[in-house]
């Protein structure tokens, strides 16, 4: 089973898209945080301890991740989807994305 993390800065569009497109996978769990103080589920350590891979949307998130929880990340694969803060929750165009960046990194 692997383990995949998606995170975005407030944890409201992007990272619990994914979250829930991705957990219908056979042979995938997958949780969602966010990097903001103001996050819905603000990322813990113990988040990252758990997953096997870790997506984040933008470089930018890629950067505070390692600046934040360096040791934590030892051994994980970190993806960065590439993926602006320009859709809606469940947004069609935003699910077709996600499954064009992320779908290989989690085979």
């Amino acid at each position: 089973m692997k383990k995949v993390l998606f995170i975005c800065s407030r944890n409201k569009l992007r990272s619990p898209t994914a979250e829930a497109v991705f957990a219908a996978l056979p042979g995938i769990e997958t949780d969602s945080a966010g990097l903001a103080e103001d996050a819905s589920c603000p990322l813990a350590a113990d988040q990252l301890d758990w997953a096997d891979i870790v997506c984040v949307m933008e470089k930018r998130h890629r950067t505070l991740l390692a600046r934040r929880f360096r040791s934590h990340l030892l051994g994980k694969k970190v993806v960065c989807l590439d993926i602006p803060d320009n859709y809606a929750f469940m947004q069609p165009e935003l699910i077709q994305l996600l499954e064009k960046r992320a779908l290989r990194h989690l085979r």
